[in-house]
């Protein structure tokens, strides 16, 4: 097992720095070591300020990757890091494709998403890689009962990567909580995928992931979502604050 990545602090929230996440992950699934992985942007940066549970889950994770172009930018600018932006649905997606490839007998778990939208997904990655070993699914709407039976669930199973698409905070929250129940299991919040996978919803153009706009395809999909883009301009404010203080401090 490589050692574990090295973590620099955005805002007081630790993010790791490595050139093959999900190599490192697939060394912590033979071992059978479990983690819990974060894809952070600057809208989880802000809303971790506000909320000491989602700071606390993230503090705690094993693995937190720069999803988001404003956390790449803070590494880049404030420590020198030649980091690359790692979308958790790509993260997601290559992980898939490799366990299907090197370790076929991994049991793989989807949940979340409205009625019905984790099963297409699953059946999605089941065409793609007919190797993979999905052990089953579950929509992220349902009552405390049918929650309770989930858990049993995943008991039973124990599979091996348990994929999370609940949204942020919840999706955060929900693994710090449950992750016991497989302790083994490497789990990954991953948002909206599973409406991208479903075929639900499309993701963005690549010209605007490479020019960091991705966030604005996700607003004209999305436009209940202005509020929460408030984050962006708040966390740029921030960043620029905190990098003259560490200026003047240094001068």
């Amino acid at each position: 097992m490589s050692k574990p990545p090295n973590a620099f602090s955005v805002l007081g929230i630790p993010v790791h720095v490595m050139s093959n996440y999900p190599g490192w992950l697939l060394e912590c699934l033979h071992a059978s070591k479990g983690a819990h992985v974060v894809t952070l942007n600057a809208e989880m940066t802000m809303q971790a300020e506000r909320n000491t549970c989602l700071a606390q889950a993230i503090q705690d994770a094993e693995l937190v990757i720069p999803d988001g172009a404003g956390v790449v930018l803070y590494l880049r600018w404030l420590f020198w890091q030649k980091v690359k932006r790692c979308p958790g649905i790509e993260l997601a997606e290559t992980l898939l494709q490799e366990i299907g490839q090197q370790q076929p007998d991994a049991k793989v778990f989807f949940y979340g998403g409205a009625p019905g939208v984790a099963a297409k997904a699953a059946e999605f990655w089941q065409q793609q890689i007919p190797t993979l070993r999905m052990a089953g699914t579950h929509s992220g709407y349902h009552s405390p009962e049918e929650e309770e039976q989930l858990r049993q669930t995943l008991t039973q199973l124990q599979p091996q990567v348990i994929f999370v698409g609940l949204g942020v905070p919840r999706q955060e929250l929900w693994i710090a909580q449950n992750r016991h129940l497989c302790p083994q299991a490497i789990w990954i919040g991953v948002g909206g995928s599973f409406d991208i996978w479903s075929g639900t919803k499309t993701r963005a153009p690549a010209w605007l992931g490479k020019n960091n706009l991705e966030w604005l395809y996700r607003l004209y999909q999305e436009p209940w979502r202005w509020r929460r883009m408030l984050a962006l301009p708040e966390f740029a404010w921030k960043a620029f604050v905190y990098r003259l203080t560490v200026r003047n401090a240094i001068g």
